[in-house]
């Protein structure tokens, strides 16, 4: 547990200034805690959680986003209920948080083809499967072909993975930061589907 209090301690307004501080970091530096949130979402009998990893965020249209595979079952969960929520912790910072929001399916548009274009060779096999994930299959496999597996593919010959390639937009209806103290946790709750930042304590 950290022994001094630090500035946002007591101020929600701080509070929410080191909240996208934090999620900025995640996004610029891979090994930060904030890089691999966990991404929850289903539909109205079973909901479930994976790892996913920030591509983005947009503190002014109050959004993040990820990359996914169009034909993975979280796909077909988002289409019946687009609403979700990602949770990131950082054990350093003694920080949680839940980010709640409605989530958007880019597929083949102008926003996933900027984002293609960004993505890196390596993570472009990813993409380079001929089954969906999560199908059965008789043996342990990567689902990937020996060539693919062993990064045997040329930037151009990886174009083809675009056709199972999508961007998940969550627009951000709430956040909820919980700061774990020695001298006393910290609970906050931050609205942001109003025009105006609606913000209150919560006990921890």
């Amino acid at each position: 547990m950290q022994k001094n209090k630090p500035d946002y301690y007591n101020d929600l307004d701080k509070v929410n200034q080191k909240i996208w501080e934090m999620l900025s970091s995640g996004l610029k530096n891979r090994d930060a805690p904030f890089h691999i949130p966990v991404f929850i979402c289903g539909n109205k009998e079973k909901f479930d959680g994976r790892i996913v990893v920030l591509r983005g965020i947009d503190e002014k249209e109050k959004k993040l986003w990820f990359h996914s595979d169009i034909r993975s079952n979280k796909i077909k969960n988002l289409k019946i209920n687009p609403e979700a929520t990602l949770l990131f912790y950082d054990k350093n910072e003694k920080i949680q948080l839940r980010i709640s929001g409605i989530c958007k399916i880019n597929y083949q548009n102008s926003f996933t083809e900027t984002s293609w274009k960004k993505t890196a060779h390596m993570s472009r096999q990813c993409y380079l499967g001929d089954k969906a994930p999560g199908l059965d299959f008789p043996t342990p496999t990567s689902g990937l072909t020996q060539d693919v597996d062993d990064l045997k593919y040329s930037k151009e010959e990886s174009e083809i993975g675009y056709k199972n390639f999508c961007v998940i937009e969550t627009y951000i209806k709430s956040i909820e930061w919980l700061y774990l103290a020695a001298k006393g946790h910290r609970r906050a709750y931050f609205n942001l589907n109003k025009k105006q930042l609606e913000k209150k304590w919560l006990i921890p």
